[in-house]
């Protein structure tokens, strides 16, 4: 069996992170990849099992040695990417790859694995709801929270360059929607 690469995008706040945690859960042989970030862990996150953490300089060298297969400088000094070896970790080990990645870097590796993923765009209801979602979040400040927004209004206008595309109103829903769609890819 040659492993597929399932990708799981949206605005920050449309409910991705649960979505794909529910897959993790549902016996699809899916292991999840790890990204890398140069932001500070937030709560109870662990290096190597949420992000792995890096240093600025320490992300820009290893994007120097071609070590991403993906990244993003999402804001100055705000770095988000997939190592090359996490994929390669997941599919030698015989699994499946799910990622959580924001909307460019889910079009990027699209592009770069074509008919071997599947691409799904996570919507929000509406965009008011995802700004509710977001200071219901309590993680963020209120300028952070405005700075995702108005970049959820960009990543909206892309869900087009998806596969599928999943309304998460109802997060049951969702999650259903999502399993079915994976489900039927992983078999196919």
């Amino acid at each position: 069996m040659e492993g597929k690469l399932v990708i799981i995008s949206a605005p920050s706040g449309a409910g991705k992170t649960t979505i794909v945690r529910d897959l993790l859960e549902r016996g699809l042989n899916l292991d999840f990849s790890v990204s890398a970030t140069t932001r500070s862990p937030r709560g109870k996150e662990k290096d190597g099992t949420d992000y792995y953490f890096l240093s600025v300089p320490e992300f820009k060298r290893r994007i120097d040695n071609n070590e991403f297969v993906e990244w993003e400088e999402v804001y100055r000094d705000l770095l988000y990417g997939t190592l090359r070896s996490e994929v390669e970790r997941i599919l030698a080990a015989g699994r499946h790859v799910i990622f959580d990645v924001d909307v460019q870097g889910g079009i990027r590796l699209k592009q770069l694995y074509r008919d071997k993923a599947l691409a799904i765009f996570v919507m929000p209801p509406s965009v008011d709801e995802l700004q509710n979602r977001l200071i219901s979040r309590g993680t963020d400040t209120i300028e952070k929270i405005r700075m995702r927004v108005e970049k959820a209004h960009e990543e909206l206008k892309m869900a087009d360059q998806f596969d599928e595309i999943i309304i998460n109103e109802s997060l049951k829903q969702a999650t259903d929607d999502a399993f079915r769609v994976v489900s039927d890819f992983l078999s196919a």
